[in-house]
């Protein structure tokens, strides 16, 4: 009986960091928002000590801080934090591009190309919803292409940030779209096994990426100061 005690809660601690990194990363709570111990804990109908764990761990992620007589509150992001994501971001995902137009099976080239015709269908429709989802689907594909589990771990978390910078209400109007025909044409090239071209055009849409968000960062700022 002591043993499934401790593996609930585990799981019951894990529930909740999972539940909380969702609830930022899909918008739910958004910069600024102040997430108190007892009321997630209601919600959750759980104790407060997995709540505090999960953002003492979202915390140290820097998903959320801690300000003195305000609580927690969930992590306002800064254009130096988007320049050194997106430095990080270059270089390991041009590395990812690099391996896996290398390595790239059969199978994932069949794969490719049901999400080359997936994407196309989704800009032809305008389906913002399918192109967001897509955007998630089509990054966890070319990493796993790659087979680097470590460098998989290491993307997928610095994805998870970035979609935190996205769901916080930094957006640059019709840069999901110009976004993802930049992930048509990595695709191509990694599909094609043209290695130094997949490099290249990876580097040239982490570069717009980091633009357009440092470009919707300015542009917030500016208008809270003029509000």
């Amino acid at each position: 009986m002591k043993g499934w005690f401790e593996e609930e809660i585990i799981s019951i601690r894990e529930r909740a960091y999972i539940y909380l990194k969702n609830m930022i990363l899909e918008g739910e709570y958004k910069a600024g928002d102040r997430l108190v111990e007892r009321e997630l804990a209601e919600k959750m109908n759980i104790s407060r000590t997995p709540i505090r764990e999960a953002l003492f761990r979202l915390e140290s992620q820097g998903f959320v801080k801690t300000v003195p007589r305000k609580g927690v509150l969930v992590s306002q992001i800064s254009t130096e934090e988007v320049i050194e994501v997106f430095t990080i971001l270059s270089s390991l995902e041009v590395l990812a591009a690099k391996l896996a137009a290398q390595k790239i099976s059969e199978t994932e080239k069949e794969k490719f190309d049901q999400y080359i015709q997936k994407i196309t269908t989704a800009l032809e429709k305008k389906d913002s919803a399918e192109i967001s989802q897509l955007h998630i689907e089509i990054s966890h594909a070319l990493y796993r292409a790659a087979r680097s589990p470590k460098l998989y771990e290491m993307l997928t978390d610095l994805m998870d940030y970035i979609r935190a910078f996205a769901s916080t209400g930094h957006k640059l109007k019709g840069r999901m779209e110009e976004s993802m025909r930049e992930h048509l044409a990595v695709l191509k090239a990694v599909r094609d096994h043209e290695v130094e071209m997949a490099e290249y055009l990876t580097k040239i849409h982490i570069e717009n990426s980091k633009r357009a968000y440092i470009e919707a960062i300015n542009s917030k700022n500016q208008q809270v100061s003029e509000g």
